[in-house]
C-alpha cells in the first residue's frame, strides 16, 4: 500500500485565508443533498489553505485546499472541500480512498524571501498565487476543524486538529479567471494567517 491508514500526523508550515462567499456561487460546488450554512444573509464561509508538510506518512508534500462553504448533513456541521491539490501521488491516493477528498496533482513554487509567496499551477494552468505582506506577533493555539466529504456516495465526517503557531498577516490572493475555483469569487483579500510550525492530526472518517 502506498499510503498508511488514518490517522495521519502532518507537520510543516503554511497560510490560511478566510472569505465570505456568496451562497449562490458556492452551491455549484456543493452536493445538492448538503445544506449550506449562512453565516450572514446570503453568505457562507470559505477559505484557501496553502501548506508545506515537511513530515507526513507519505513523505514531504505541498497542499492547496479550497473550502467552498460550511455545510450541514444529518445534524453534523463541517467544511466542504471542493478542490484539493498536492504534489505527491501517494497523498492523492490516500486522500481519495480514505477520506473521499478530491485530490489532484499540481505544482507548487514557494518563495520565502522578503514578502513570502506561493504559486500553484497544474501543468500550464495557474491556479492561484498568495503573497504575504506583513505579520503580527505569533500566538500558540489549539485548533480543530470538522470536514464533511463523500466517499462512494456516502457522506463522511472527519476532523483535523492540532497545534498552530498563528500570526495574523496581510495577504493578497490572486485567482486567475481560468482557475477551476475562480467562480467562487474569493476576492483579493480576506482574513489571513501564517502558521509556523503547525502540527495536524487528521482522524479517520465515519459515515454520517
Amino acid at each position: 500500500m502506498p499510503y498508511p491508514p488514518a490517522p495521519w500526523i502532518l507537520e510543516g508550515y503554511g497560510f490560511q485565508t478566510l472569505h465570505l462567499l456568496d451562497v449562490d456561487l458556492a452551491r455549484r460546488f456543493v452536493p445538492s443533498d448538503l445544506q449550506i450554512i449562512q453565516v450572514l444573509p446570503g453568505k457562507t464561509l470559505g477559505g484557501v489553505y496553502l501548506v508545506y508538510y515537511s513530515n507526513s506518512p507519505v513523505e514531504a508534500y505541498n497542499e492547496l485546499i479550497i473550502v467552498s462553504g460550511i455545510v450541514t448533513h444529518a445534524g453534523k456541521v463541517g467544511a466542504w472541500i471542493s478542490h484539493l491539490y498536492v504534489d505527491n501521488p501517494n497523498s492523492v491516493e490516500g486522500g481519495r480512498n480514505i477520506w473521499g477528498l478530491p485530490k489532484e496533482l499540481a505544482q507548487f513554487r514557494w518563495n520565502l524571501e522578503g514578502f513570502p509567496q506561493v504559486h500553484v499551477s497544474q501543468n500550464d494552468l495557474a491556479l492561484c498565487t498568495l503573497t504575504c505582506a506583513r505579520r503580527s506577533p505569533s500566538l500558540n493555539l489549539p485548533l480543530a476543524a470538522p470536514v464533511l466529504s463523500q466517499l462512494d456516495s456516502k457522506v463522511m465526517l472527519f476532523s483535523g486538529h492540532g497545534k498552530f503557531n498563528l500570526q495574523l498577516i496581510g495577504s493578497t490572493l490572486d485567482v486567475p479567471s481560468s482557475s477551476p475555483f475562480s467562480p467562487l469569487n474569493f476576492g483579493r483579500s480576506g482574513l489571513s494567517f501564517y502558521s509556523n510550525p503547525l502540527k495536524i492530526t487528521v482522524e479517520p472518517p465515519h459515515i454520517v
